[in-house]
C-alpha cells in the first residue's frame, strides 16, 4: 500500500475544521477494504476521514471516483430517514491537494457487527430486525422524488454509466460492463463473455416490469452495520456503491452477506417475492455480485487462484439457468 505523509493527512483535515493542529491525531482504521481511513482526534472533536484508493488502482465500472456521489447521498439519508448515517463536513474531489479524493465526516459511535463478539443471540437477532427497519425507509426513496428525474442505475456524480428510463434496461448495461471488466481482468474468454451477455438476453423479459427506482445500499454486511454494546445499531456506513433500481438485487446481495435472515424480513415488514420470475431473477444478481470478484482478485488483491473459483461458481450458477433443450 502507498504512504501518504502524516503532514498531508494533518493538511487535509485543517482544510475544514478550525482545529489547533497540534491537537490533531490520526489513527488508522483497519475494517474497510477499498478506501483508507483514519478516526481523527482534535481539538475540535472526533472525525473520519477518508481517502479514495489512486487511480492506477484497479477498478470495476461502477467503482472509479465512487466517492462523489457520497456527499449527495449522506444529506438525502439524513434529510428523508432516521438511518444513521453520518454527517459530511468537508470533501474536496479537486485533487489539488491530494492525488485522490477524499471525505471528513463526523465520527459515528459504535464498532462493526463483524467486530461485536460479545453481542448475545438475542441482540444479535435484534441488530438486524434494525437494519431491516432501516433499509425499508432507504428503499422508500425514489430517483424520482430524490433526483426529480425518473432514471435507473449508477446516478451518482462519478457517472459510471448513462442514466436508463427502465430497470431492464439499466440491468443490461451494468451486468454488461461487469462482463467487460471480468474479460479485462483475463477471468473471461470473448467466448465465455458472450455466453453470459447471451444468458441475460435470453432472460430480459423478466426484468421488463414497473419497478421503482429506489435507492439501494448494496454493501450491506458485517462491516458496514455499526453497533454499539448493546446491540444498537449506530451507522449504517461505505454508501459509495449506491445505485437507484429493483429492491430484489439488494436483497441479493444481502443474502450473499448473510444479512436476510427472519429477523431482518421482521424488521422490513414486507416480504419479498418470491414467484418463479423472482427467483430467475435472483440468481442473476446473486451472478452480478459474485462476478465483480474476479477482477477484485485479479487487480487488488493479485489472487488468480481467487478470481478462479470465483469463475466457477459463477458458471456453476449460470448452468441452472441454461434451458433444458
Amino acid at each position: 500500500m502507498d504512504r501518504i505523509d502524516p503532514a498531508v493527512l494533518v493538511d487535509l483535515v485543517l482544510a475544514h475544521l478550525d482545529a489547533r493542529r497540534e491537537s490533531v491525531r490520526l489513527t488508522p482504521v483497519t475494517t474497510g477494504r477499498h478506501n483508507r481511513s483514519y478516526r481523527v482526534d482534535c481539538s475540535q472533536g472526533r472525525f473520519l476521514l477518508r481517502i479514495a484508493p489512486p487511480d492506477e488502482a484497479g477498478f470495476l465500472f461502477y467503482e472509479r471516483r465512487m466517492m462523489r456521489q457520497e456527499p449527495e447521498l449522506h444529506a438525502l439519508v439524513r434529510a428523508h430517514t432516521d438511518i444513521p448515517v453520518a454527517e459530511i463536513v468537508g470533501y474536496d474531489f479537486s485533487r489539488t491537494r491530494i492525488d485522490r479524493d477524499y471525505l471528513l465526516m463526523s465520527w459515528l459511535p459504535g464498532k462493526p457487527l463483524s467486530e461485536a463478539v460479545g453481542l448475545s443471540p438475542g441482540q444479535f437477532q435484534d441488530v438486524l430486525r434494525q437494519v431491516g427497519q432501516y433499509l425499508r425507509q432507504l428503499h422508500a426513496l425514489t430517483a424520482g422524488d430524490c433526483l426529480g428525474r425518473e432514471a435507473y442505475g449508477y446516478l451518482g456524480a462519478h457517472q459510471p454509466m448513462e442514466p436508463q428510463s427502465t430497470w431492464a434496461a439499466a440491468f443490461a448495461v451494468m451486468w454488461n460492463r461487469l462482463i467487460d471488466d471480468v474479460v479485462a481482468c483475463g477471468s473471461y474468454t470473448p467466448r465465455e463473455a458472450q455466453l453470459m451477455r447471451d444468458l441475460l438476453a435470453l432472460y430480459l423479459d423478466y426484468f421488463d416490469r414497473p419497478v421503482a427506482a429506489s435507492l439501494l445500499h448494496m454493501d450491506v454486511w458485517s462491516q458496514n452495520i455499526l453497533v454499539d454494546g448493546t446491540g444498537r445499531v449506530t451507522g449504517l456506513v461505505d454508501f459509495d456503491r449506491a445505485l437507484w433500481g429493483d429492491v430484489e438485487i439488494e436483497f441479493a446481495v444481502l443474502d450473499y452477506c448473510g444479512i436476510s435472515e427472519p429477523a431482518f424480513w421482521e424488521g422490513y415488514g414486507q416480504p419479498r417475492d418470491e414467484s418463479p420470475a423472482a427467483m430467475i431473477r435472483r440468481q442473476f444478481y446473486l451472478l452480478y455480485e459474485i462476478q465483480k470478484y474476479m477482477p477484485i482478485r485479479v487487480w487488488r488483491r493479485n489472487d488468480p487462484l481467487g478470481a478462479e473459483m470465483y469463475k466457477q461458481h459463477s458458471f456453476t450458477l449460470a448452468m441452472q439457468l441454461v434451458p433444458e433443450e
